[in-house]
């Protein structure tokens, strides 16, 4: 029985606000969000991701791994070679890229279905255009990842009924290599011209997967035209159609019909006929059905959860971040040229972020060592993956980047504790403030700025600690206490304890 194993998804943090588009270039924009991936996120990255949340605490092994992206890192070199590399696959594994075209992304899915080998099969995206653009505006970024096989290689969680396909040549969307924009035909044509194409492909997978429409308890309908999408689920006499997150997540493109196989999964129940219909230069149904294992099979971190989080970025950002505007770079060394051989060399610790562990001691070491701390034993250690280790990002540090990486980390996953602070750095950030340093007198940073409050709190705060009849050294420890608090209120919070 060939199906889906297990799934994973990948959807970025940040979201741009399709409303603040129009007052900075002065077209574009609409209602809703779209995601948008961070400044040293790509569709490699993402894909990682997606495919480490699928396989995150299971004893899969992949045979082969499918990579498909409209918007490749690299050309000529083979991108999914570094998802592999990432994801610490064996060497047998066979890692190839499926063209850039978004119907590539779901002919991995039919070519794992109609194969014989577990295939890890993973698709991401990162959308873009010119400055005020329909493509800015509608688009999103997200990855997305499958495991499909047999029961041989786990339990699986939704058996494949039938995969068919339609295909026609016609002029929808197309770019030309090298370039950000995506040109696009008229809708209506689009429309009328994918729907005998999605009924032709239904009927065929219904028969094949001998079952009814009536019988499919929910479908989801992937195309680049919203318009298409609706009009053609309408047409297909399924009752239940899953909710669209293009208001707020944007159409992935590569990614998106992944994202919507797993919302489909994810809201299904064990026993359910489900359907997946993508429509791109054609047309392509998955039917498949649950089954028990279900449950067991969903992601920790699920789809729903990522699409009601994320925190706002400013268009300029989003602009930055994409190459559309340039600004003043960080001040750091210019980046080292390519060379193959270091690369090589560090292969686990890049692409894997694998250290070392001294046998001896256990001393955790990155980047990776060959020689122990005190110097007596040389290739005496062992890998030590960190890529799911919990970690702590110090406050200690002036670099701008550093402090914008942790204010996202902290609002993704403190869950409001520090929204405060977080809103105050955010903003002294958006501003062009120093951080500044502890070990840095009358400077003018956001530390300088919180040690001052604290300095100025001291004075009454000593008082209200010996009025609370404290003696000694417990007067000035209260004190501290009291004016750190106090601090914590006014325009410096830090995130952090006292």
């Amino acid at each position: 029985m060939q199906g889906i194993i297990t799934w994973g998804t990948y959807l970025p943090y940040r979201r741009l606000d399709k409303s603040s588009i129009a007052p900075f270039v002065g077209q574009g924009g609409g209602k809703g969000t779209r995601t948008v991936a961070s400044f040293d996120e790509d569709p490699t990255t993402m894909a990682v991701e997606a495919a480490r949340s699928a396989l995150r605490g299971r004893n899969l092994t992949p045979q082969q791994l499918l990579f498909a992206t409209v918007s490749p890192s690299y050309a000529d070199k083979t991108n999914a070679t570094v998802v592999h590399a990432a994801l610490r696959m064996d060497e047998s594994v066979t890692a190839l890229d499926l063209g850039a075209s978004v119907r590539s992304a779901v002919g991995g899915l039919v070519m794992a279905a109609r194969s014989g080998v577990t295939t890890l099969v993973a698709s991401a995206d990162i959308r873009t255009g010119l400055a005020g653009s329909a493509e800015v505006a509608n688009g999103g970024d997200a990855g997305a990842a499958f495991v499909l096989g047999d029961s041989s290689a786990g339990p699986v969680a939704a058996e494949i009924l039938a995969v068919a396909s339609a295909t026609e040549e016609f002029i929808d969307r197309w770019r030309a290599p090298g370039t950000v924009r995506t040109k696009v035909w008229d809708e209506k044509f689009s429309e009328v011209t994918y729907t005998p194409l999605a009924k032709a492909a239904w009927k065929q997978a219904l028969a094949d997967a001998k079952v009814s429409a009536d019988d499919v308890a929910m479908i989801a309908v992937a195309s680049p035209h919203a318009r298409v999408a609706s009009s053609v689920a309408a047409k297909l006499g399924v009752a239940k159609v899953v909710g669209d997150i293009v208001p707020t997540v944007g159409n992935t493109g590569a990614a998106h019909p992944g994202l919507l196989l797993a919302s489909l999964l994810e809201n299904s129940e064990p026993n359910q006929v489900i359907a997946l219909v993508s429509l791109t230069d054609g047309a392509d149904v998955i039917i498949l059905r649950t089954t028990k294992h279900l449950s067991d099979a969903r992601p920790t971190l699920s789809l729903d959860a990522q699409v009601n989080g994320g925190a706002p970025l400013t268009y300029g950002k989003f602009l930055s971040w994409r190459g559309m505007m340039s600004i003043e770079p960080p001040r750091r060394p210019e980046p080292q040229r390519v060379s193959a051989t270091a690369a090589a060399r560090s292969e686990k610790w890049k692409y894997g972020f694998i250290g070392s562990r001294d046998k001896t001691t256990g001393s955790v070491h990155l980047p990776p060592l060959r020689v122990s701390v005190d110097g007596q034993r040389t290739d005496d250690m062992e890998d030590a993956p960190m890529a799911d280790v919990l970690g702590t990002t110090s406050a200690q540090t002036n670099v701008r980047q550093n402090w914008e990486n942790t204010i996202e980390v902290l609002s993704q996953f403190s869950r409001g504790a520090y929204d405060r602070a977080l809103g105050k750095l955010q903003k002294w950030i958006d501003e062009g403030g120093e951080m500044g340093s502890a070990g840095t007198k009358d400077g003018n940073g956001y530390i300088n700025g919180h040690l001052r409050d604290l300095k100025e709190a001291l004075p009454d705060a000593r008082l209200q600690a010996q009025a609370e009849g404290l003696k000694g050294k417990a007067i000035e420890d209260r004190a501290k206490e009291i004016a750190f608090q106090k601090a914590q209120q006014g325009e410096f919070p830090l995130i952090t304890k006292a």
